[in-house]
C-alpha cells in the first residue's frame, strides 16, 4: 500500500486522499505528507484546540520487537526505564549515542515481557533499528514494519466523541493502549498524541487505512472537526513544548540540555550514552533548552541568534508564530554561562533585527493530555 513519490520520497497509504482534499503536500521524513489543508494551518490549529483534528502520521516508524526477554534487550538500550510500566502501557524513550547526542526519541508500546512496538521517527527508523538488530541477542527479532503499518492521530477536547462514533474505545488513561478485538482490521487504539491537547493515535493496517480515514474525519466534522496537516502539527507541538527531532534534539543535543531527562533511568545498570549522561549531568550542563516568548512583533525561526547583555548566548531551535497566544514563540539553546533565568529579557536576532522577548520554561499553553 505505500509506493514511492518522486524526489526519493514516499507516498503513504493516504495520499490520494489527501490529493482529493486539495492538500498541500511536502516532503518529510523521506515521506510526501500534508502540510495543510485548504483553510490553513491557523484554523487547524484552533479545530485541535478547541474541538477536534485528524492528522495522517503514517510517515513514523513502526517495528515490533519479539523474542525471550525482548523487553530486558530493549531496555539496556534506550534510556527510559520499562521497569516503570506494565503491559498494555507507552512510554516516552531516547535512543543515545555514547557520547551522549540523541540519535532519535521514540515511544515504545510495552504488549509484554517478550513483544513490544516502537515508533520511532520517519527519518531516523531505519538507523534506530540497525542498532538494535545489531545489539539484539540470540532469538530477538527486530521487524521494520513501517509499510505495512498506518499511523492516524485524533486530536482535541472532543477526541474521544469521534472515537466513539467510530466504535472504538475511549476509556484509556494517558500513555496506555489497547487491542480491541471487534474493530476492522485489527487497530491499536492509544491515548497518545503531540498537541498537547486530549487525543488518541490509532495503528492499523495500512490496507485498512483509507476506510478508517473516512470515518474519522466524517465523525469529526460532526464536532466542529477538519483534517490537520504537519504546518498545525508543528504549531501544536511547539505551544506545548514538545521537542522535535534534528531541531531540539539531535545528535549534537543531549537529554540533559534538552531538558528530557525525566526520560531516562538513571539508576539503571546500562544503556546506551549512560557514562557520558552521568557525568554531563554531575558537571551540569553547557547549554539548556528554553522557551522563549515574543513581547514584541516578529515571528522566530530555526537557526536564529539569541542575544542578552548585549551579546550572542544562544540559537533558536524551533519558531513560529502561536495561534493560541497570537505571538511569536520559540525554544532556542541558551548557554547556561550568561546566569539566565525564568523572565530574563533577551532579544531574537531576526533577519537584523531584535525582537525582544523574555525566558520561560516551556510549554508555552497548559497541556491538557491527562
Amino acid at each position: 500500500m505505500i509506493d514511492e513519490g518522486g524526489a526519493g520520497t514516499r507516498r503513504g497509504p493516504l495520499h490520494d486522499r489527501h490529493v482529493g482534499l486539495g492538500a498541500t503536500m511536502g516532503p518529510f521524513g523521506g515521506w510526501t505528507m500534508p502540510v495543510s489543508y485548504p483553510g490553513g494551518v491557523v484554523a487547524e490549529h484552533t479545530a485541535v484546540r478547541e474541538a477536534v483534528g485528524v492528522f495522517d502520521v503514517s510517515h513514523l516508524g513502526t517495528a515490533t520487537v519479539e523474542g525471550p526477554r525482548a523487553a530486558a534487550f530493549v531496555n539496556r538500550c534506550l534510556t527510559n526505564d520499562l521497569g516503570r510500566i506494565g503491559a498494555g502501557r507507552a512510554q516516552y524513550t531516547l535512543c543515545c549515542a555514547p557520547d551522549g547526542g540523541i540519535l532519535d526519541d521514540l515511544i515504545v508500546y510495552l504488549v509484554s515481557d517478550e513483544e513490544m512496538l516502537l515508533m520511532p521517527n520517519a527519518a531516523n527508523a531505519a538507523a534506530v533499528l540497525g542498532r538494535l538488530a545489531d545489539a539484539a541477542p540470540p532469538g530477538v527479532r527486530i521487524t521494520d514494519r513501517h509499510t505495512e503499518l498506518a499511523v492516524l492521530a485524533v486530536q482535541g477536547p472532543r477526541s474521544g466523541e469521534v472515537l466513539a462514533a467510530a466504535g472504538l474505545p475511549t476509556g484509556l488513561d494517558y500513555m496506555s493502549f489497547t487491542d480491541p478485538p471487534d474493530t476492522a482490521g485489527h487497530t491499536r487504539v492509544c491515548r497518545t498524541g503531540y498537541t498537547g491537547e486530549h487525543g488518541y493515535e490509532l495503528v492499523l493496517p495500512a490496507g485498512d487505512a483509507p476506510a478508517v480515514w473516512d470515518g474519522l474525519l466524517a465523525a469529526a466534522t460532526g464536532f466542529g472537526g477538519r483534517p490537520c496537516g504537519l504546518g498545525a502539527r508543528d504549531t501544536l507541538r511547539t505551544e506545548a513544548g514538545y521537542p522535535l527531532h534534528g531541531q531540539d534534539l539531535s545528535p549534537e543535543i543531549s537529554p540533559v540540555q534538552a531538558r528530557c531527562g525525566w526520560a531516562v533511568g538513571w539508576d539503571k545498570p546500562e544503556f546506551w550514552g549512560r557514562d557520558a549522561l552521568l557525568a554531563e549531568r554531575r558537571g551540569g550542563p553547557a547549554r539548556r533548552l528554553w522557551g522563549v516568548r515574543a513581547t514584541g512583533r516578529g515571528v522566530p525561526r530555526v537557526g536564529m541568534g539569541v542575544l542578552a547583555g548585549g551579546g550572542p548566548v544562544g540559537v533558536t531551535t524551533s519558531g513560529t508564530f502561536s495561534p493560541t497566544l497570537r505571538t511569536g514563540i520559540a525554544l532556542a539553546l541558551v548557554d547556561t554561562a550568561a546566569g539566565l533565568g525564568e523572565g530574563a529579557e533577551v532579544a531574537i536576532d531576526v533577519r537584523g533585527r531584535a525582537l525582544p522577548g523574555v525566558l520561560t520554561v516551556p510549554p508555552f499553553v497548559p497541556s491538557r493530555v491527562r
